[in-house]
């Protein structure tokens, strides 16, 4: 008998568990954005991330960039970590966000190495249709001396599934 109510509770454990993983993951969402620039500059970006819809139309997530870019013998290379916030008005489709990213560049040429890191906090807005969203965004943070992007303004351009 004891066995069969520990059988029982263990069943409904799991059971319970399992609903609520599966909830969980109905509101999750992986996208990201990627960069491709050719021409005199080349670049090359991937920033994977996923992020978690809450009610009321907020999500909150994290992600991760890396970034090559290379102009004739002078090569970057940027890797980061970012926490996402997203808060969606859904009668004028607009998104708004804010995100907190770490980055650590390593530049390149024939002088030698410079290594590099520096925060970032980007505060944004995107035109939302479905699952794309672009926009711009504003680095409260930018320092000129610090980052090896040329403006504290950036492109917003997500997609979700």
């Amino acid at each position: 008998m004891k066995k069969f109510i520990v059988f029982l509770f263990l069943s409904c454990s799991l059971t319970i568990a399992a609903q609520q993983k599966s909830n969980f993951w109905d509101n999750v969402r992986f996208g990201g954005a990627f960069t491709l620039g050719f021409g005199t500059q080349t670049t090359i970006g991937i920033s994977p991330s996923a992020i978690y819809d809450f009610q009321n139309g907020f999500a909150l997530g994290t992600g991760l960039t890396y970034i090559y870019s290379e102009i004739n013998d002078f090569t970057t290379n940027v890797y980061g970590g970012s926490i996402i916030s997203l808060y969606q008005i859904p009668t004028i489709g607009i998104q708004l966000s804010g995100e907190y990213e770490y980055s650590f560049a390593k530049q390149t040429n024939s002088f030698g190495t410079i290594n590099t890191n520096f925060p970032a906090l980007y505060i944004g807005a995107a035109y939302n249709s479905g699952r794309f969203a672009f926009g711009i965004r504003y680095d409260v943070l930018y320092d000129e001396n610090k980052s090896v992007y040329a403006s504290a303004f950036s492109p917003i351009v997500r997609f979700y599934f």
